[in-house]
């Protein structure tokens, strides 16, 4: 699948695409409901708003789609479905309008070009949302297009429509982050301590950044080697990031680094030894009230049977 990159267009209508989370939770219930354990995806329509170059997916309907596994052009896509859905949801919401159509990809296929190019008769730049139902590497599960037709520099050769690729973000409304915080709590482990829930997090973002950083290093050695081509866009956005680093050579910054370390180790060895000595305390605790119950009971006076006299 052609896919151009964001520096060769000289105006772009989309310039970023916002996922509502409840979206997500919707395409990853049509998913297991309907492709669940088996390699086929599932397609369905994106409604929200546009304004000024920034699309907002607030709501999402799935739509009947079957397709060929072995020839791709083959392909359905239930139109009157999708259309009775979308004047009942018109109903509800006049405001959402269709902004584009998901998949499950998890990446582009051969013949998403032609179905985005339905979407075209009710959205003059839809935006096509691949949602990664089961993502592998850390990140946000999602990555946004949109269609521009690519102009050919040789007149003979026919222009091609292809594929731009937009930045995309989760976000949410108050109402909305209320309803997330109250799911994630039945998914949190309350057995696990504040101090773990943090380490976790910090080892998965350090994770994410060894990701990132082995994705740039393996595209600069393919520019070097010459199979992809010079992007200065992302050469410049490189820059600034080397340029936003700080100088670890100053020795004030060193010392200020391992006075901030030393001082978190001793309030985690303070911690540490706190927790243990309250855990023996209480053990202490319950080894003498179970003494003193013990007592309590060998105290009582015990009833002797008597016997009947023959």
């Amino acid at each position: 699948m052609d896919v151009i990159k964001s520096q060769q267009i000289s105006s772009r209508p989309i310039e970023k695409v916002i996922v509502h989370p409840l979206v997500l939770l919707s395409i990853v219930d049509h998913y297991n409901r309907v492709a669940r354990d088996t390699r086929k995806r599932v397609v369905g329509v994106l409604l929200g708003t546009s304004f000024k170059g920034t699309v907002d997916v607030t709501n999402s309907y799935a739509v009947p789609f079957e397709e060929e596994e072995r020839d791709p052009s083959i392909w359905f896509l239930d139109h009157n479905y999708h259309e009775s859905m979308f004047s009942m949801f018109r109903r509800i919401n006049a405001k959402e309008h269709v902004v584009g159509w998901y998949s499950t990809g998890p990446k582009l296929r051969e013949n998403d070009l032609n179905i985005h190019g339905l979407f075209n008769d009710y959205v003059p730049t839809p935006v096509l949302v691949i949602i990664d139902v089961q993502p592998k590497e850390l990140g946000i599960p999602t990555k946004a297009y949109y269609a521009v037709e690519e102009v050919k520099e040789n007149a003979t050769q026919k222009s091609q429509n292809v594929f731009v690729h937009v930045p995309s973000e989760i976000a949410a409304h108050e109402v909305e982050e209320i309803g997330v915080e109250h799911l994630l709590r039945d998914v949190k482990d309350t057995t696990i301590s504040t101090l773990a829930t943090e380490v976790t997090g910090k080892l998965a973002a350090l994770k994410g950044l060894d990701a990132r950083l082995q994705e740039i290093r393996s595209y600069l050695d393919l520019v070097i080697d010459g199979k992809l081509p010079l992007n200065h866009e992302i050469l410049y956005h490189l820059q600034d990031v080397f340029n936003l680093l700080p100088n670890l050579n100053v020795a004030e910054l060193v010392k200020s680094f391992s006075v901030k370390t030393n001082d978190m180790m001793l309030v985690i060895y303070l911690s540490s030894l706190i927790r243990s000595v309250i855990a023996l305390h209480n053990l202490i605790n319950n080894k003498m009230l179970n003494k003193e119950h013990e007592k309590a009971e060998d105290s009582k006076p015990r009833a002797v049977p008597t016997t009947a006299g023959s």
